[in-house]
Parts: structure tokens; C-alpha cells; sequence
């Protein structure tokens, strides 16, 4: 029954406009379907839940989750009415006063568009909606500035003023292998090869990869080992008994309060991740293969992590060209 529906639809949809075919969708599910009038009556709610039990399915992260949660909740209550009946405009709306009221960047709204289309997308494909009313809002233009990363000075002044063996192995293995901190509090000792100076993490989707690190990095991560007296199979742990696995907040705030200690500028873990694309393009790198480090998906993500050095453009302009 649910075949002959979509293929009536399919037929109808070049003779009438959206809301014809919205309200035709909705009369014909409505009186034809056998098991379809249960969809009319699932709520809001329900169609979110479905939706983040997909993303979790997918290998969405509990963070990306609780992202796509509160974006969408945030939707719902700010226009009170049934999936089915949103529209361009709305959302459009929507959009734009949210970033008036929240005072938000362009990034940010982007953001929330780019969520809103997933989950919209979702329903279209899972037959709930005819069409999403997000093809329409087109991706917000940003500015695309050159972000910094951290000079060989700072983290010089880093290393040297750890408090600890393990803050100065997190920030070289942090430096090295550019991997996110979500991926570096997961690591345990017994997936580093010493020997291979590597070691296998899993990614956003929980995609496995092999990341590599240096000599520097390697005899830093020895000696905190060595330096621990517990049975915790993590790799980096809390200084304090009962020594438990380090959180992504526990690096974050330990990070950020060495930088401001030693008035360093936005020192942070994803800089680490930003600093190593950054050197390794700098120094001649196929981009292809700084793709595989960070475990990018699409290569346009991994140029807006690595912002080539100015100075070299300059001087690569110079050999070539000048």
C-alpha cells in the first residue's frame, strides 16, 4: 500500500504546489493506508527520539547527540505545531531570530541550520515528510579568518613548565599525533606500540585509524608510566586516587590554565590538533595524508584545520615565481 501511495504522490507532485501536496499526503495516508494512521498521531517528540536513536545507529558521539537535542527542542519550542506542517519560512524565521535574540555569530546559525537540515533530511527520507522544508536554506557564508596556532616558543614554554609527567606526555602526544581529546582520554596503554612509536585510536563514528608520534613524545609517555602505582588500563588518569580515567573536561581545563598561567593566547587541546596540520603542510606534506592523520572524511575539512603558513606562500612565490 505504502508503494502505490508515494507512487500517486510522485505523479501528482508536478501538477500541484507544496501544501497541495502536503494535505494530499496527509488525506491519503489518512483514509488508504492500512498501517499508516499511527503516523499522523506520532508527536514532535517522538519523531526527535527516532531520529537520535538513527544518529546513534550511525555512531554519532553522545555529545553530537545531545547537540542534535537541544537544537531541535529548542525548534520545537519556539513554533508549537506538528512536524508535518513546518515550512521554509518558518524555519527561516526562526533562524534569524534566534541569532537576534542570542546575540549568536554566523557560525553558530550555521551550525543550527546544518542540524535542523539533518534531522528534517531524516524525515524525508524515512517517508514521514513529503519534502523537507530545510532545501531551501542554503548554507550562511562565514568569514574564513586564519586561525592561529601555537608557536615553537609557546609550546617550549609549555613543556617546561608542566607540573608533571603527565601533563608534558598529553601535551606531546597531543602535538604529535594531532588527535581530538575525545580521542586521547579513550586511548588505554595497551593500545601504544612503543616500538612502532604509534598507536590505534577511534575516531568520530568510531572509525579506527593509526596516528603516530615522536621520539620526544615517546620517552615522555614511558617515564608517566613508569611514574604510575595503579592498575587503571588508561592511558592518562587523574592525578588523585583512585586515579580514574581521565575526562575531556579534566584536559581541557588542565591545558587551559597552563596557557593562562604563562599568558599564552587560547591555548587549548584542538589547537594541539590544528598546530600539527598546520607544521605538517608547512613542511611539504601531501594533504591527502594529513587527511588520514586527523581522519577527515572530506578533504575540505582538513584545509580549514591546516591554514598554510603566509610566510611560506611568500616564499615558495619567491622560488618559483619571483
Amino acid at each position: 500500500m505504502e508503494e502505490k501511495l508515494v507512487a500517486i504522490l510522485n505523479e501528482m507532485a508536478e501538477h500541484l504546489s507544496i501544501a497541495q501536496m502536503k494535505k494530499l499526503q496527509e488525506v491519503l495516508v489518512k483514509n488508504l493506508a492500512e498501517n499508516e494512521p499511527s503516523r499522523i498521531d506520532i508527536t514532535n517528540d517522538q519523531y526527535l527520539k527516532m531520529f537520535l536513536a538513527a544518529k546513534k545507529v550511525e555512531g554519532c558521539s553522545d555529545r553530537t547527540i545531545q547537540y542534535y537535542r537541544v537544537t531541535i527542542e529548542h525548534l520545537f519550542n519556539d513554533v508549537d505545531k506538528p512536524i508535518r506542517k513546518f515550512d521554509t519560512e518558518e524555519i527561516r524565521e526562526y533562524l534569524s531570530g534566534y541569532q537576534k535574540i542570542n546575540n549568536c555569530s554566523k557560525v553558530t546559525i550555521d551550525n543550527i541550520r546544518r542540524n535542523l537540515s539533518s534531522f528534517f533530511s531524516w524525515l524525508e527520507e524515512e517517508d514521514y515528510i513529503l519534502k523537507s522544508p530545510m532545501r531551501r536554506i542554503h548554507k550562511i557564508k562565514t568569514k574564513q579568518s586564519v586561525k592561529e596556532v601555537i608557536s615553537d616558543e609557546a609550546i617550549e614554554k609549555l613543556r617546561d613548565n608542566c607540573g608533571c609527567a603527565r601533563d608534558l606526555a598529553m601535551i606531546d602526544l597531543l602535538y604529535s599525533t594531532g588527535i581530538r581529546v575525545g580521542e586521547l582520554v579513550n586511548l588505554n596503554i595497551k593500545d601504544i606500540d612503543f616500538e612502532a612509536r604509534e598507536c590505534v585510536v577511534f575516531g568520530k563514528g568510531d572509525k579506527e585509524r593509526r596516528v603516530y608520534f615522536d621520539a620526544k613524545a615517546k620517552l615522555h609517555l614511558q617515564k608517566y608510566i613508569d611514574s604510575r602505582n595503579d592498575d587503571n588500563p588508561a592511558l592518562f588518569v587523574t592525578l588523585d586516587s583512585p586515579h580514574d580515567r581521565l575526562k575531556i573536561s579534566g584536559v581541557e581545563i588542565r591545558i587551559r590554565e597552563l596557557g593562562k598561567k604563562l599568558n599564552l593566547t587560547k591555548i587549548h587541546p584542538h589547537k594541539f590538533r590544528r598546530t600539527m596540520a598546520t607544521r605538517a603542510i608547512d613542511k611539504g606534506m601531501p594533504i591527502e595524508q594529513v587527511q588520514r592523520i586527523l581522519g577527515h572524511s572530506q578533504i575540505d575539512t582538513t584545509m580549514q584545520y591546516a591554514m598554510v603558513n603566509q610566510n611560506n606562500v611568500k616564499a615558495s612565490h619567491q622560488k618559483f615565481i619571483a
